[in-house]
């Protein structure tokens, strides 16, 4: 069992975008800039900064722009691979002036949590998605997309991995480099993520996908040492196991980047994060939010500091 998990994993540290959208208190951009330099300093190498959705929906991301501008004037020897989600045009508007160099796009394998999530059925969507791919290409501009409730939908119930498989390989062809499947609600088993990779990865190469678990039900990380053995070296977490979906009632929150590279490192596998580093990020986001935090590891490594 185990003899044949890669030697390294890269996380994807969503944090500051998908765990602080789903706060009822906004942290300000102080705060934010304080969060995502002890989540670069920690040696997180790709980390979603932000969401250029209207501020209307998600007011505490209303910053986006000054997160962005702020970050870009860093010194390059110190900057992570930035990103931010972006739902249109308008939002790819607003990144691009920001200076990114990627972008997210996102996606419901289920009918209708998209509509909930981005007002529009799968197949207004992907209209809507030319273009952004499009511009990006033109502009140099790496793109990544998501497939949400790729496990399960709060309204709709169990997703058919074919459809998922087909989301996923519809937006490779647009030209996404990578695709993170999301366990939007937390509801997936070790066994339904074997088999909804069977599947996958019976079409699609497995280095253009990712595992983007919530621990809603605490089996992210069996789920996430499926994916290991079938192969997939990208995973998805936000410090402190923040987070949550706005229009996905029950998704509680994200595996914990550092729950996630506790078991990694603890196998043996490579990550290039500095875990009492992490720690010390997730203290930032505990003191910022001025509460504790759902992280299992965070707390545990952070009272045995006390000793």
């Amino acid at each position: 069992m185990f003899d044949a998990l890669p030697p390294r994993v890269r996380v994807y540290e969503v944090g500051p975008r998908d765990g602080l959208q789903n706060e009822a208190a906004v942290v300000p951009t102080e705060g934010k800039l304080r969060l995502i330099g002890a989540l670069t300093a920690a040696g997180l190498p790709r980390i979603e900064i932000t969401s250029f959705v209207n501020p209307r929906w998600i007011p505490p991301l209303a910053d986006a722009e000054f997160v962005a501008q702020a970050l870009r004037a860093e010194p390059a020897a110190v900057r992570a691979r930035y990103t931010a989600l972006v739902p249109n045009e308008r939002g790819l508007d607003r990144a691009l002036a920001a200076g990114l160099g990627e972008v997210a796009v996102f996606m419901s394998a289920s009918e209708t949590h998209n509509r909930r999530n981005i007002n529009k059925s799968r197949e207004e969507t992907w209209p809507a998605f030319e273009p952004v791919f499009a511009r990006c290409a033109e502009a140099g501009v790496a793109v990544r997309a998501y497939v949400s409730t790729a496990w399960g939908c709060p309204y709709e119930g169990a997703v058919a991995p074919e459809v998922v498989r087909d989301v996923a390989a519809r937006l490779l062809a647009m030209g996404a480099y990578e695709i993170s499947l999301g366990d939007t609600i937390g509801v997936g088993t070790p066994l339904q993520t074997r088999r909804l990779l069977d599947v996958l990865l019976a079409a699609l190469p497995v280095e253009r996908l990712a595992m983007h678990m919530h621990d809603t039900r605490g089996t992210a990380l069996a789920n996430c040492l499926v994916g290991l053995e079938a192969g997939i070296t990208t995973f998805d977490a936000s410090v402190g196991g923040l987070g949550g979906c706005p229009y996905a009632p029950g998704a509680s929150g994200n595996l914990a980047t550092e729950d996630l590279v506790y078991l990694l490192h603890g196998m043996g596998i490579e990550t290039g994060i500095d875990l009492d580093r992490l720690v010390d990020a997730g203290l930032v986001a505990r003191d910022l939010l001025d509460r504790d935090l759902p992280g299992r590891a965070l707390a545990a490594l952070a009272a045995s500091r006390k000793h």
